[in-house]
């Protein structure tokens, strides 16, 4: 699976008694469907993940795709404690026609966590998941730091293709990107633009209110709707090798330039036409563009993603036109100066 460019960690939606407001996920959806995004992770830490249980995670993973366009790569986050959980969410996600899942250490037994453990929970995700695997690495949450040579050991196998690395540690990031160049590259299925060919795209789809009458049936009398003929799916190929992303908004050019396939981010999902911006630059080999692009949202995304945290994004996600709306408890409720700030932080990051 071809995971290329910038993708944004979208949020959660709950009412004000805490229950999933799911209008306002599938209107948040349809939204990013509409920019230039060329994905989107659900139930990622910005979609507070760790809040919701196996019920509640399944209905968010099936809203979110149905709402989603078919082009957009769909990411889902499906770590739980164990094998077993992991593995049983995948299998949700691949059901409902996601790309790929992405993957966290388990911690809670964070001294038993050896090197070997974390091997072993990783491959044996990857053996049962019938979806690619992205590993997970923000030790700010999960307080555990995946080691470079861990993720060069992983990067080898078949089913698991890339990482986002959230850490921030630039020295790291291009350690992983180093160490994983001799990982296997993969045969992935591609537009004719190379964009990727997403699950969705190839999935069969009921078209309604078609009014196509095929020739022989005009001929022989009979006027019968049925459905039009879907148009072939156009491709190609592209080889690609083991995906690193950046978590980090703030670093997301410096990122790029040491060789990052793309960015997986929090700001994204109230300011993901900022967030292209700097990637559409790069991509046009602008650096000076993109640089003023990337100063323009890194002390904004630094104070609301990296300090004010999924309170912070989903004010701004409110003040942008998405729907964020409250978190979940324990969490607490940002004050009004503050709410205030992240209004002047984006005053002009108006998308």
């Amino acid at each position: 699976m071809l995971i290329e460019g910038v993708f944004a960690a979208v949020t959660t939606p709950f009412y004000s008694d805490e229950r999933i407001y799911f209008r306002k996920l599938e209107a948040n959806m349809a939204r990013y469907s509409r920019s230039l995004l060329a994905g989107m992770l659900v139930l990622g830490s910005t979609g507070e993940a760790v809040a919701l249980d196996d019920v509640e995670s399944r209905d968010v993973l099936r809203v979110a795709a149905e709402a989603t366009a078919p082009e957009k790569v769909l990411v889902a986050g499906v770590a739980r404690e164990s094998v077993k959980g992991t593995v049983e969410l995948a299998e949700a996600a691949a059901a409902f026609h996601y790309d790929a899942v992405l993957v966290r250490t388990p911690t809670y037994y964070a001294a038993q966590m050896t090197s070997a453990a974390v091997l072993n929970y990783f491959r044996s995700v990857a053996d049962r998941s019938p979806l690619p695997v992205l590993l997970y690495n923000i030790p700010q949450c999960a307080p555990y730091d995946i080691p470079v040579e861990i993720v060069a050991e992983l990067a080898q196998h078949p089913n698991i293709i890339g990482i986002k690395d959230s850490s921030g540690n630039m020295p790291k990031l291009k350690a992983q990107i180093e160490a994983t160049r001799s990982a296997p590259r993969r045969t992935v299925t591609v537009t004719p633009v190379f964009e990727a060919v997403t699950g969705r795209m190839l999935a069969p789809r009921v078209e309604t209110g078609s009014n196509f009458v095929s020739a022989g049936d005009l001929a022989g009398g009979a006027a019968v709707a049925t459905q039009a003929p879907a148009a072939a799916l156009k491709t190609r190929t592209k080889e690609v090798g083991f995906q690193v992303l950046t978590g980090s908004t703030a670093r997301l050019l410096e990122s790029l330039e040491a060789g990052a396939a793309g960015a997986t981010l929090g700001f994204a999902a109230c300011a993901p036409q900022a967030c292209q911006e700097v990637y559409f630059a790069w991509k046009d080999h602008d650096i000076k563009l993109a640089q003023l692009k990337q100063e323009r949202i890194a002390q904004p995304s630094q104070r609301i993603v990296g300090q004010l945290g999924i309170g912070g994004i989903k004010h701004a996600c409110d003040f942008n036109g998405y729907y964020g709306g409250r978190c979940r408890a324990p969490q607490i409720p940002l004050t009004a100066d503050k709410k205030a700030e992240i209004e002047a932080l984006l005053a002009g990051i108006r998308n």
